[in-house]
């Protein structure tokens, strides 16, 4: 019998991860890592303990939860709100699963001698024929989750199952209930798992005690004022609502230079990119590309974004550019841009840092 860690979140997802799994006949260990918990004591939705430990129990396997606020304060929290002062739209979720989430779940498997860890994730390890492994999209795309696991490592994807990438999030919900798991109909979380809110404003204003950029200019791409702003940390990048000034016609925020606290606002057809520039690179099916060498891919420039046909070029030792066949809209720096081949698999990905604005 196999043995297997399976982080458990205290959702449906894990559960039924972890009970799937049980039923396939490997010794399964559930495991909690909790990585935040705010100053009144609430928890993230990614460690609600007591509904993991209630969830195990009725699995019928045994389960532990281990404390990572420290390594998850200094590896995720601090430097999101970092970028958010920088100006940028960091994604604390991939950064999360590469360095936290699968760095202590390994750790706890080598102590506990199980040879794999598992997640709920909507996604498929799958090893190709020159020995790599990567990550295939889900069979339903609606609830795909690989955006998120670009950065995981060759050794970390070896030791990792997947078993809901077959499965739409209806049927690991029926899956739940006729278990008697009493997460099943459990709601979705939808927001940054230590921003319960969804208010980063605050939360940022707080982490960093009111030390945060005050109010400055709306200006457009050429540097006219076009009003005021309440301060770079309430906006992103290619949002319209809750600008506070009224122009008779629909604007968004291009461009956040932190630098000179202003916000750059253009209409609709000035939010397109044609290519981008990508760093902090992480290839997983294929081994990292040699500078000059160019391939066909898919790119995503945010989690909700379909995808868009482009071709990915090594420019340098550390950065790509990503050239669209088609313009995208709102490549926000920061936010991670995604690659894959024509089979659903991750190539890899990056950081945005640059866009090249479209010109008709």
């Amino acid at each position: 019998m196999k043995k297997v860690i399976v982080g458990m979140s205290g959702g449906v997802d894990s559960a039924v991860a972890a009970y799937l799994l049980k039923q396939a006949g490997y010794d399964v260990v559930g495991v909690t890592l909790r990585t935040w918990a705010g100053t009144e004591g609430q928890e993230s939705r990614c460690c609600e303990i007591d509904d993991a430990r209630q969830t195990a129990r009725a699995i019928g396997i045994p389960y532990h939860a281990f404390n990572c606020l420290s390594d998850f304060e200094n590896k995720v929290v601090t430097p999101f709100v970092q970028d958010y002062l920088h100006g940028m739209t960091p994604n604390p979720c991939v950064v999360c699963n590469r360095e936290i989430k699968w760095e202590r779940l390994l750790y706890h498997a080598d102590v506990l001698q199980a040879g794999y860890v598992a997640t709920g994730h909507y996604a498929s390890v799958v090893k190709l024929e020159n020995g790599r492994y990567t990550v295939r999209k889900a069979s339903h795309f609606e609830k795909d989750q690989t955006y998120m696991l670009y950065r995981l490592t060759q050794e970390q994807l070896s030791r990792t199952l997947m078993p809901l990438g077959e499965y739409a999030k209806s049927d690991v919900r029926q899956i739940a209930e006729e278990a008697g798991i009493q997460v099943a109909s459990k709601p979705d979380s939808q927001e940054i798992c230590f921003v319960s809110d969804e208010n980063y404003a605050d939360f940022i204003r707080d982490h960093e005690n009111g030390a945060v950029p005050g109010e400055g200019n709306y200006v457009d791409e050429e540097g006219n004022v076009l009003g005021r702003h309440r301060g770079i940390i309430h906006y992103t990048v290619g949002q319209r609502k809750g600008l506070g000034v009224a122009f008779g016609h629909p604007m968004y925020i291009k461009e956040i230079r932190a630098d000179r606290n202003e916000i750059v606002l253009s209409g609709y057809e000035e939010t397109y990119c044609k290519a981008i520039l990508c760093s902090d690179l992480n290839f997983m099916s294929i081994p990292e590309p040699e500078t000059g060498e160019a391939l066909r891919c898919q790119a995503k420039v945010r989690y909700r974004h379909s995808g868009q046909y482009a071709l990915l070029e090594k420019i340098d030792k550390d950065r790509v550019r990503i050239s669209f066949d088609e313009p995208v809209r709102f490549a926000a720096p920061g936010q991670s841009a995604v690659f894959y081949d024509q089979d659903d698999c991750l190539l890899g990905g990056g950081v945005c840092w640059e866009a090249a604005s479209y010109q008709k």
